[in-house]
């Protein structure tokens, strides 16, 4: 076994209903290991697993486990960066894209990764500000997007990269994304799947009302500039992994850059990305007539 994987973060989002089995499963199996198991939140059906506050992982943890879906580990991974701890994820949800450990082979996979049998797969983060405040509102793994708010008028925008006039627009949003995040909202606006190990992110416009619009790849490190235009007659909000974020009223610009930090995530050796994109993407089925 690993000997610097000797005490154990876990990680569930509280308002779950389905983690019982599973984090039962997860702990049983780490105690047997004689490892030190600490918890997010308190548990009714584990009383007397220690629970710190997840900004306390790093100093008392060697490792984060993520249970859940995709969605549970995205929240890890925000409060996780800079932090340099290696962050495993157990997939209870659907997708999975990111979870690859899995409850069936749970004593199987973990096995290996508590005994270095991994690799590593470093993430890049978003993150946002808006212009008139210099306010640092959020962070993101998956992608940002710029919306209506609260209402289903498409909204009129200016987008501008590095400072340099790219286009106006009007559309029900634009979508922001990461290799990570290529497979979710942007994926949906008709984006490209990024490869995971790519610096690069994707423009995908949500609903846009033209035609020749169409989605764009550029560099990882690029700054990008969303100014509502001052003709909305209603205000836009700007949305971090799927979070509820800050009002936009018009005139107002934010940026997304890359943030400076990276999340450290650990795979079973044998992890294979373009496998999981057929399984959940049904790119190996057979078609029948």
């Amino acid at each position: 076994m690993n000997s610097s994987f000797k005490r154990i973060g876990l990680f569930i989002r509280k308002d779950d209903p389905v983690m019982e089995n599973a984090v039962t499963k997860v702990t049983d199996f780490l105690q047997t290991k004689a490892l030190n198991v600490f918890v997010n939140e308190p548990l009714r059906f584990l009383p007397d697993l220690d629970v710190i506050s997840i900004g306390d992982f790093p100093k008392k943890c060697d490792l984060a486990i993520a249970i859940g879906g995709d969605g549970t580990l995205l929240s890890i991974s925000r409060a996780l960066a800079g932090t340099n701890l290696p962050l495993v994820g157990i997939n209870v949800g659907r997708l999975g894209f990111l979870a690859d450990v899995t409850l069936s082979k749970l004593e199987q996979q973990l096995s290996q990764i508590l005994a270095g049998e991994y690799r590593e797969d470093p993430r890049f983060l978003l993150q946002t500000t808006i212009i008139k405040s210099d306010q640092l509102t959020s962070i993101a793994m998956n992608d940002v997007v710029v919306h209506s708010h609260q209402s289903l008028h498409m909204i009129e925008f200016e987008t501008s990269i590095n400072g340099r006039f790219l286009n106006s627009q009007r559309a029900d949003g634009i979508v922001i994304a990461t290799p990570t995040g290529s497979t979710a909202y942007a994926m949906s606006a008709g984006g490209p799947i990024l490869d995971v190990d790519l610096e690069a992110l994707v423009l995908a416009s949500v609903c846009p009302h033209a035609l020749s619009n169409r989605p764009l790849v550029i560099a990882a490190n690029s700054v990008i500039d969303i100014t509502l235009s001052e003709t909305n007659t209603n205000t836009a909000m700007v949305t971090s992994d799927g979070r509820p974020g800050n009002i936009l009223e018009p005139g107002d610009t934010i940026r997304i850059e890359r943030h400076p930090n990276t999340i450290k995530l650990l795979h079973l050796e044998d992890h294979d990305h373009y496998s999981i994109l057929r399984a959940k993407l049904e790119w190996g089925r057979k078609l029948t007539c």
